[in-house]
């Protein structure tokens, strides 16, 4: 059924029953809907289909069995027995049939009526709807709906839009951090620890003081955060610049609000760095075969101009994520609705793809993406309730305004992103497919219309982008778990009965 918003005498509240006047042609049913809220973004829907349809098509095939060579019943010969005895013995096979062709007419009608907008399979198993003998044809199921919002006004809005004129300094930066990849790790001298440096450490981590795990000869990049598979050290940098081989630093890391274990989400644990030693990127040799094989130039100032490009487009990615930001909180009052928690689920993976393919876009590097999405996996529900949200009211401004998307314009987004990336376009489109993106890729670029409408029709006050605050700097990753499952479900039952303790008799 169509993913669009129905245009119903539906509330939030209570039981509506839609007529569906019956409608020229042979597949067209007379049917009413019964609507009843049963969840969050959830319908109960009951389906009551006229017998007079159902009655002719039963008649109809019975008719097309007598008349044909089929039917063999014993002590007759072909085309010969009474009526009555073949639609006693054919009666269920015919049912079934004719149940399959009114319950799939039913379902597409109501989706060609748009009487409910899904984002998913109806919960229907057909194969426990029976027809009757007499009477309508009734069956009932549940579904999950889009939510039902009125959009306030969003046009001529006043937005803040960040603006900069990268420096010398700031290209020179980028530059060794996209060559990072192609340098050389060398030991540092003098061994003193800067944002960018390799550190090895041996890492105790403590909960209220008891230690909870140790991890060996632990290899990491120093950034302004540190981002486990669990948790986030926000402060990682500061903490570790300046430090030297023998040296201990301690360091606070957030656990993450999906943390398996509930009563520990959000709670501090510390981690103690013993630096072991330091290394630093030694820049490679900018020879041409480098260049070429790796940024598609082929003079230093060739990649120079190419960086800028970067930074460019990386302003342009901040900028439109700033202003769908405002936008969003501008127009979002109306997004109070409640999201059921499976569906939220279902979509974590869907959220993470196009936040990564829009990172890919603006021209992050891998390394960069990789940080960025570990920290958005940290509070991934949460994360993918807002981005949900998002969706829904940009999706209603694309309806309101008839927004649409060819094929045209996926082939044109396509291009651009091989034209970035240097591969060919029929390579990303494989690429894309095979990573199942491509739903994600028309999702995004009928929302990029929607907010393009919206930011064309705005009028904007210009502020000085300062990068690493608006970006939260750079991420480091980790593999490793600050608190392993078992850990973490001891903790939780000794904050459990420390808490039970603590309360008045």
């Amino acid at each position: 059924m169509a993913d669009e918003t129905p245009e119903t005498p539906e509330t939030n509240a209570g039981t509506v029953t839609i007529d569906t006047p019956e409608q020229e042609g042979p597949i067209k049913l007379k049917q009413s809907v019964e609507l009843r809220d049963v969840g969050p973004c959830k319908k109960h829907v009951k389906v009551t289909v006229d017998r007079e349809l159902i009655d002719e098509r039963l008649d109809e095939k019975f008719t097309e069995i007598v008349r044909s060579d089929q039917p063999q019943v014993r002590g007759f010969r072909p085309g010969k027995a009474p009526r009555k005895l073949i639609e006693k013995q054919y009666h269920d096979s015919v049912a079934e049939e004719v149940k399959t062709q009114v319950l799939m007419a039913s379902l597409e009608q109501l989706a060609d009526e748009q009487i409910i907008a899904p984002l998913s399979p109806p919960d229907l198993d057909p194969n426990a709807i029976k027809l009757p003998e007499e009477g309508p044809f009734i069956y009932e199921f549940e579904i999950e709906v889009r939510p039902e919002f009125d959009l306030p006004d969003y046009k001529g809005l006043k937005l803040r839009r960040p603006t900069h004129s990268f420096t010398d300094a700031e290209v020179v930066t980028e530059q060794k951090r996209l060559l990072e990849t192609y340098g050389q790790l060398v030991p540092k001298e003098p061994a003193v620890v800067a944002i960018n440096d390799y550190l090895t450490s041996d890492v105790t981590i403590s909960f209220r003081g008891k230690e909870i795990n140790t991890l060996k000869e632990v290899r990491v990049k120093v950034e302004k955060q540190l981002a486990l598979s669990d948790g986030v050290a926000s402060d990682f940098g500061a903490k570790m610049v300046g430090a030297k081989p023998g040296d201990v630093r301690e360091v606070d890391i957030t656990l993450g609000d999906d943390l398996g274990t509930e009563g520990l989400r959000g709670q501090k644990v510390q981690a103690s760095f013993t630096v072991k030693d330091v290394k630093t990127i030694r820049q490679p040799e900018l020879t041409p075969e480098l260049l070429e094989e790796a940024f598609g130039v082929s003079t230093p100032e060739s990649l120079t101009e190419f960086v800028k490009t970067v930074l460019e487009r990386r302003l342009e990615y901040t900028q439109r994520q700033s202003a769908r930001g405002q936008v969003l909180e501008l127009i979002g009052a109306a997004a109070n609705w409640e999201l059921p928690q499976d569906l939220l689920r279902r979509q974590v993976r869907k959220t993470l793809q196009r936040k990564v393919m829009e990172m890919k876009n603006s021209g992050m590097s891998d390394e960069q993406i990789k940080g960025r999405r570990r920290l958005l996996e940290q509070d991934a529900m949460k994360n993918t309730a807002s981005a949900l949200k998002e969706h829904f009211v940009l999706q209603k401004v694309a309806e309101v305004e008839k927004i649409e998307i060819e094929e045209e314009d996926i082939d044109r987004e396509i291009e651009r992103i091989a034209d970035r990336s240097g591969e060919s376009p029929r390579r990303v489109r494989a690429r894309m497919e095979k990573d199942d993106l491509m739903e994600a890729l028309a999702t995004d670029l009928l929302e990029q219309k929607a907010l393009d409408l919206i930011l064309a029709g705005a009028t904007y006050e210009d502020y000085e982008w300062n990068a690493e605050e608006s970006q939260g700097g750079e991420v480091s990753t980790m593999t490793a778990e600050a608190m392993p499952e078992a850990e973490a479900k001891a903790a939780e039952a000794t904050e459990a009965a420390s808490k039970a303790e603590d309360k008045p008799a």
